[in-house]
């Protein structure tokens, strides 16, 4: 019996095809800024250019005198991304649990989990932020709080995704032995799910870390309270030095926590 290779698409359909796909995208982004009304005129009017030439330089000559309070809000910055990050992880656990099919057989409830953490990932950090910081006052608590609730939404999803795709076959097994829930967990789930589980949650503190860089701007702790001080003064040399600091301390945690995920997965 002989076998065919299936015929090769012909050339000209395909450079229709990119031809298209090239001339939608043109099309979008052409809609795109022109919708925008941005206005050239002004951007790059004398009086612009005047202010980029002398508010940039001064970027570049960061002032180091500031360094030892600018390192003592990044180290708050860490510590409230730390700690959302975990709170975040362990919320994240059962709604994981809520929204996998192949651990909660009732569509409703998986449904109504996806329903919880769909809600949860439509609002950004800094909205979360401003909520807590009305509710519980400008403190580093509120965000703490803005962190662990904005991350639980992105860990809930990526944790049931694992869950989902775990060999059942083991489960099964454990149950024809007699294995009770509890055993099952922690015998059959856990050792499957949980270097990935790590590894997300990881992964989402160096995000929470850049996250946790902005709340301050809205009064939720951290960094963020600097940079709106020094923008307020228009001490742009401290700016300089507060972004230097956030890009060498995200830099490292990256390499990090990098390292960390490489050794789990």
């Amino acid at each position: 019996m002989k076998f065919q290779l299936p015929p090769k698409p012909k050339k000209t359909s395909t450079v229709v095809k990119r031809f298209i796909i090239l001339a939608a995208v043109i099309a979008l982004y052409t809609w795109t800024f022109t919708s925008v009304n941005i206005s050239w005129d002004r951007v790059f009017s004398e009086r612009t250019l005047e202010k980029f030439n002398r508010i940039i330089p001064q970027f570049f000559d960061p002032a180091f005198e500031e360094t030892g309070t600018i390192l003592v809000k990044m180290i708050e910055t860490i510590f409230i991304a730390y700690t959302g990050s975990l709170a975040a992880a362990v919320l994240a656990v059962p709604l994981a649990f809520l929204c996998a099919s192949n651990m909660v057989k009732n569509k409703w409830l998986n449904t109504l989990g996806m329903w919880i953490l769909g809600a949860v990932r439509a609002f950004p950090e800094i909205i979360l932020a401003i909520i807590f910081v009305a509710a519980v006052g400008p403190n580093p608590f509120a965000g703490v709080l803005a962190i662990a609730i904005g991350s639980t939404g992105m860990l809930g999803k990526l944790f049931s995704e694992v869950i989902e795709s775990i060999d059942m076959n083991i489960i099964e097994a454990l149950e024809a032995s007699g294995a009770n829930k509890l055993q099952i967990l922690f015998y059959g789930i856990m050792p499957q799910v949980l270097p990935e589980f790590l590894s997300y949650a990881i992964y989402r503190f160096e995000i929470d870390v850049r996250a946790s860089s902005v709340l301050g701007i809205v009064g939720a702790g951290g960094i963020g309270t600097l940079i709106t001080f020094a923008y307020l003064n228009r001490n742009w040399d401290e700016v300089g030095m507060i972004l230097l600091v956030i890009i060498i301390a995200v830099t490292i945690i990256d390499q990090i926590s990098g390292y960390i995920r490489r050794r789990l997965v």
